[in-house]
């Protein structure tokens, strides 16, 4: 069993509550806009982390992380991405990679807004879990958490704190 938290568009903010959220989990999926190579250093020492870049990303944080992530998780065959879509919308390269592989389980961000969809055309659940960072012009940060037991979700949970603070340009 692993229980797992995904994030993405943090831009440099990973705080107390995105934290404590998360403070459970065996791993953190990250789906890009880390903002700043500090994010990245803190979340990869909070718990064990799988990221892509996003397009706010520099050089320094595309030299740690991929474009996209193809994994097995507990039996589920995950795809991650950062500008994905939805079912129905989605960028040209994600769906040339959802073909590709397959995915019981696409990972995307960059919207800023939650989505957790069964796309029932390509057989997966599509996942972007919003923005927990505060730059951006969502006004609610959120989280994703859930666990996948023997190729099994189950429990999934979505974290939803106020934007507090002064935005910072991207």
């Amino acid at each position: 069993m692993a229980y797992i938290g995904i994030i993405s568009d943090t831009h440099g903010c990973f705080d107390g509550k995105v934290m404590e959220f998360l403070e459970g989990v065996d791993q953190v999926w990250h789906a890009g806009d880390f903002g700043t190579m500090e994010c990245l250093e803190e979340l990869n020492g909070f718990r064990p982390l799988t990221g892509v870049y996003g397009n706010c990303d520099d050089y320094h944080i595309r030299q740690r992380v991929p474009y996209m992530q193809e994994f097995t998780c507990e039996g589920k065959k995950v795809l991650m991405m950062h500008i994905g879509g939805y079912p129905g919308r989605y960028d040209l390269r994600a769906l040339r990679l959802i073909e590709a592989y397959r995915p019981d389980i696409f990972v995307c961000g960059h919207s800023h807004i939650l989505r957790v969809m069964n796309d029932r055309h390509y057989g997966m659940l599509v996942i972007n879990p919003g923005a927990a960072g505060i730059s951006g012009f969502h006004k609610v940060r959120t989280a994703v958490r859930f666990h996948i037991d023997d190729g099994e979700i189950h429990d999934m949970e979505v974290g939803e704190w106020p934007r507090e603070g002064h935005t910072v340009p991207y």
